[in-house]
């Protein structure tokens, strides 16, 4: 570890806009959905709960794109590591990424536009939570398929930036799933218990 941290400069400007940037999308995303669900501002605005999705969707799209240049340029702006430079960890960071995107794309898919950009706090809900694949081989299977593609492209670049930047995101998720889980499952919860009232 100490190893590692000999080749990361925190002060270097493109790392920390890389920290600042993982650590404002969540934020981002669960301010805003929490103050759509409580005032349903979003939806006034834009005449339609979906179309306020899809608005909040793209955002979401574009800082997510944001994070991931970032990123990409604290790595380059700073040393690689040897040890991770040959083509066996570049092969593992490879497989890391398309277990990754596998794990994103069929998340979008099972969830679908809405399902994916917080429709549940636009009063877009489904029948029931999803428990298809991948989420019936793992909870949250979304952020840590994009853990592991940054994991991943961490690896294939023998970056040590990539490698604490990693372990950054996997700790904002780690934050946001406590913060969001509970709060997701009351929304179904609620929409249950109404539902039976109603029968």
């Amino acid at each position: 570890m100490t190893r590692l941290l000999g080749y990361v400069d925190p002060l270097d400007p493109y790392f920390v806009a890389a920290v600042l940037t993982i650590a404002f999308n969540p934020l981002f995303w669960n301010v805003v959905a929490r103050w759509e669900q409580k005032t349903r501002k979003l939806s006034g605005a834009f005449g339609s709960p979906y179309l306020a999705c899809y608005a909040l969707g793209g955002a979401i799209l574009f800082l997510n794109v944001l994070r991931s240049h970032c990123f990409t340029q604290a790595m380059l702006s700073q040393p690689r590591m040897d040890s991770l430079d040959n083509p066996v960890a570049y092969q593992v960071g490879l497989a890391l990424l398309a277990v990754g995107s596998v794990l994103v794309l069929s998340s979008f898919f099972a969830l679908g536009f809405t399902g994916t950009f917080l429709g549940d706090y636009f009063g877009i809900l489904k029948e029931a939570r999803v428990t298809t694949f991948p989420f019936n081989i793992l909870d949250n299977p979304m952020y840590w398929g994009s853990t592991a593609n940054y994991l991943g492209w961490a690896i294939m670049h023998a970056s040590p930036a990539g490698l604490g930047l990693t372990a950054v995101v996997a700790l904002i998720y780690v934050v946001a799933i406590l913060y969001e889980e509970p709060f997701t499952a009351e929304i179904y919860r609620q929409k249950s218990s109404q539902f039976h009232k109603r029968s």
